[in-house]
């Protein structure tokens, strides 16, 4: 009765879509290598960091937070991109625990001549470690019929409070450049290719597979504005999440190497919350931040609460001096 009663808690306590479900970010543009590996290296520059922190469910149980980081550049002589990505997720009473780490190796190939149409494929291959604390649980051995002890032994036996596994995911992301500031993106990828076995208790629990496909098309509307709408579709299982929207993009100053954006916009998850989101762009920088409105049937408890998220980003380009193959000489000389 104690180890279902604790299934049941590590159930409700895992990740907020539920058992063995991958994490998932509201701004679904902003960890490129997590939503698909052919993203590797889909920039303007040379080298991309990038940074995400989610905050969520304050208001129901113990706080869900979610960090990642991740690295990505071009490997020009070889034509290829490659990156790596980090995230650590902790969950409820438990310290439930996900570290992942992804490295990513993807190439980009022109459809056409004028890289009006390009194509990038992208293999991710890594490790994923979950473990739960068992010393944060109680149980009712610790109570020695007066009062509750919980320096007591609990007189559970746990097979195993960890599991590490071979991650393993593909993608590919087509790009259609239609027109100078004009780009439509759409993009397909698989996780979790190897149903990596998360089971602690000698039963085998296998991630499923999760299937995703994205879409993005910037438009400018004049040289200030631009809409930038966008939709995620994941397929984990049982489960489905579908997260559309939009942004609106304004450019404060883009003249003699000097950038400034800003962009809000409002998108909306399937069945389960609305998210505002508001962003900054200063040069090689650029930040977003961003709050879910939680409207599913767990509002009684969240009351409407439901987590807060923000993305860093920074380029660097390296400054490439133009090859001058001929010279005129002045007259003079």
């Amino acid at each position: 009765m104690h180890r279902l009663c604790l299934h049941i808690l590590l159930l409700l306590l895992s990740a907020a879509p539920g058992l063995a479900q991958d994490i998932h970010w509201s701004q679904v543009n902003r960890q490129p290598l997590y939503q698909n590996p052919g993203n590797t290296g889909l920039f303007n520059g040379d080298i991309r960091l990038t940074g995400n922190y989610k905050d969520q469910w304050r208001n129901v149980s113990v706080p869900f937070s979610t960090v990642a980081a991740g690295i990505d550049g071009k490997w020009a002589k070889r034509g290829l991109s490659w990156g790596g990505l980090l995230f650590y997720d902790q969950v409820g009473d438990g310290k439930f625990q996900t570290v992942e780490l992804q490295l990513s190796l993807a190439k980009q190939l022109k459809l056409t001549s004028d890289s009006v149409h390009c194509l990038s494929a992208g293999l991710q291959l890594g490790m994923n470690h979950r473990q739960v604390n068992m010393d944060k649980f109680y149980f009712d051995n610790q109570f020695d019929g007066i009062v509750f002890d919980p320096s007591l032994p609990t007189q559970e036996n746990f097979i195993s409070d960890s599991r590490t596994n071979a991650a393993v995911a593909a993608g590919a992301v087509y790009t259609w450049n239609r027109a100078i500031g004009e780009q439509l993106t759409v993009g397909l990828g698989s996780f979790n290719l190897t149903r990596p076995n998360q089971g602690f208790y000698g039963q085998k629990v296998q991630r499923d597979i999760r299937l995703s496909l994205f879409g993005s098309y910037i438009k400018p509307l004049n040289s200030d504005w631009a809409i930038v709408p966008g939709l995620s579709f994941n397929i984990q299982g049982k489960y489905r999440e579908l997260v559309l929207g939009s942004q609106a993009r304004y450019t404060l100053i883009n003249r003699m190497g000097v950038y400034r954006a800003v962009d809000g916009g409002l998108w909306f998850r399937n069945r389960d919350a609305v998210i505002v989101r508001a962003g900054i762009a200063i040069q090689n920088w650029s930040f977003a931040l961003s709050y879910d409105t939680n409207i599913s049937k767990l509002v009684p408890a969240s009351r409407l609460r439901g987590g807060l998220e923000l993305s860093i980003h920074y380029i660097i380009t390296r400054f490439r001096p133009q090859n001058v193959i001929h010279r005129i000489c002045p007259d003079y000389i």
